[in-house]
């Protein structure tokens, strides 16, 4: 069924916020750190888990697949709910903390392509 699916989903959320919490009372931070970041990573891992033990039947998948399909949206809501002034009053550490990320995943890429164009053979198949 597709509730179990959205369940499951829940579920993950659930631990993944408690983790981030825990996270942020262990390095004496007041907020969470990561906690979507950690159920996107528990649902992945519990996911494929499952799936290849066929435990998670596609009727489920359904419920998991309607909300990664929202994934994006409400990522961009909750980010336009953050207070980016006062991330940039808050200092230098602040503004590197989104930037020096941001300038990786860009210099990643011209090196993630030469890799993936070494992996494929003339007929754009994998070797």
């Amino acid at each position: 069924m597709v509730i179990y699916g959205v369940t499951f989903l829940g579920a993950c959320y659930i631990i993944g916020q408690l983790i981030g919490d825990y996270l942020a009372k262990l390095l004496g931070v007041q907020a969470n750190v990561g906690g979507v970041g950690f159920a996107m990573l528990l649902l992945i891992v519990f996911h494929d888990f499952l799936h290849k033990r066929h435990f998670f039947p596609a009727e489920s998948e359904k419920g998991v697949l309607f909300w990664s399909q929202m994934y994006i949206p409400v990522i961009v809501a909750m980010s336009a709910t953050q207070n980016a002034a006062l991330a940039i009053n808050s200092g230098v550490l602040a503004l590197l903390a989104g930037i020096i990320p941001v300038l990786m995943c860009f210099a990643c890429i011209p090196l993630i392509s030469k890799l993936s164009n070494k992996n494929l053979s003339a007929d754009g198949n994998s070797l």
